[in-house]
């Protein structure tokens, strides 16, 4: 280091230096670049520099370099090969936020909020459902939609909701969500042109809570929608709604994409829905079943649940995303059902809190295994449940169970890991490798996947 610090002042400021000297570095080490670059110097191979043990720089070569420096003025810089692209760069002035006119700023985007709205309208419907209360006399009230002119349900054996839906197909397939047509005696779709059809309930699969309709209209006047990658969306995207809260019908929100890959319980079964859209577009009661749309009016979503204190949005919504649905929605039509893998556990991230109480490295990720299933594949092929609890701040937690790390190879940080890979990577009676931390070391349990039942 002391070869260092006997460096002119100037050099320990900058890599560089600066005034004559700098220039005259520069040009020098610019000389020699290009002739290298020619093919016509070569320099010895030479260890990277220390700083501990670094060559002081001659006498000779300062000198050298300073004369350079005084006898090519500044004017006099090497030329320069013309580029195009640069000089145009170079003549125009560089643009700032000051130079855009935020007005128009604003009707870009009202533009494409426009755009989605006038592309996906011919494919989105207002669905009227009305359900058989047997004896029961109800009149309409608060309890009921405010539908505008004739499309309330009469007063008395029938009770009606509404939701949303779209297009999925030329055939007359329509799609919507579970707990809009679940139990209905009628189903009636409605089109933005004032057309109704009567449809049919063709499947519904309360685990995703998506629905398949089916309506018969003549060839040529549906319009399907398109469909979009719900697996490449990103937080921020700029996302819309379109449906019929509180019977309002086609109304559109917008907003952005504010989480992904969120697990939520589907409120109509035990199981839960893997990769779900969060989104902050305002969704309400009547959204339910229609299409969450990405700017260039591409479905990635079905709108099927809000987080709200008050049943009106709270700016939190999620969309079961459309590459479930594009599982799903096949094996409704085929069948009237989707059979999901079913592995027959309960389970939990493993947090490092619980790590330490099983005496295992805090940063252990996994899902610790808290309950299996009798008669279930998981309990066929040995896998083991928590048979112990232990108190953490107070509370009991559940320890000592088999922790999954690893699914056929693909990492596990936690329970949404394994929902997740279950259900969009495996298929019943398919064989699985399962890698889990049991006793301190381990081992790897193979299972075969049943059919996912209706109830626990």
């Amino acid at each position: 280091m002391e070869k260092l610090t006997a460096l002119p002042r100037p050099w320990r400021q900058h890599p560089l230096g600066c005034g004559r000297l700098r220039l005259g570095l520069l040009l020098a080490l610019t000389t020699l670049a290009g002739l290298l670059l020619a093919g016509c110097v070569g320099l010895p191979v030479a260890s990277p520099p220390s700083l501990d043990a670094g060559p002081a720089i001659p006498a000779e070569v300062v000198d050298a370099v300073e004369a350079v420096a005084e006898a090519v003025p500044v004017a006099a810089a090497l030329p320069v090969p013309a580029v195009p692209e640069l000089a145009a760069a170079q003549a125009s002035p560089v643009e700032t936020f000051a130079d855009i006119d935020p007005a128009m700023v604003v009707a870009a985007h009202e533009q494409v909020i426009k755009n989605i709205y006038d592309g996906a309208l011919p494919s989105v419907v207002f669905i009227r459902v009305s359900r058989s209360m047997g004896d029961l006399e109800l009149t309409p009230g608060p309890d009921l939609p405010d539908l505008p002119d004739n499309r309330r349900f009469p007063d008395g054996f029938f009770s009606g909701t509404a939701g949303s839906g779209f297009v999925w197909d030329d055939a007359g397939h329509i799609v919507t969500n579970h707990h809009v047509v679940e139990g209905a005696e009628r189903v009636t779709v409605v089109w933005s042109d004032d057309r109704e059809l009567d449809a049919e309930v063709l499947g519904s699969d309360p685990d995703s809570d998506l629905a398949l309709l089916k309506v018969t209209a003549e060839p040529g006047l549906l319009t399907p929608v398109t469909l979009g990658d719900s697996d490449t969306v990103t937080v921020g995207q700029v996302v819309a709604a379109l449906g019929n809260p509180f019977g309002h019908e086609f109304s559109i929100t917008s907003g952005i994409i504010s989480g992904v890959g969120r697990t939520i319980r589907s409120g109509n079964s035990p199981f839960s829905i893997p990769e779900v859209l969060q989104t902050d577009a305002s969704l309400n009661p009547g959204n339910s079943g229609g299409p969450l749309l990405d700017r260039q009016g591409q479905v990635i979503g079905v709108n099927t649940q809000i987080i709200s204190r008050t049943g009106a949005n709270s700016g939190i919504g999620f969309a079961v995303p459309i590459n479930i649905a594009k599982q799903v929605i096949p094996a409704l039509l085929a069948d009237g059902q989707f059979n999901y893998a079913w592995l027959g556990i309960s389970g939990r991230s493993l947090s490092p809190a619980v790590a330490e109480l099983m005496d295992l490295p805090r940063d252990t990720r996994g899902a610790l295994v808290m309950d299996v299933m009798p008669d279930s594949p998981a309990a066929r092929a040995g896998l083991r449940g928590s048979n112990q609890e232990e108190t953490l701040e107070g509370l009991p937690v559940s320890v000592g169970g088999d922790i999954i790390v690893a699914i056929e190879g693909s990492p596990v940080t936690g329970i949404d890991d394994v929902i997740t890979y279950l259900v969009t990577q495996t298929r019943p009676e398919q064989q699985v490798t399962l890698e889990v931390l049991r006793d301190g070391g381990r081992e790897e349990v193979e299972v075969t996947l049943g059919v996912r039942p209706g109830e626990l």
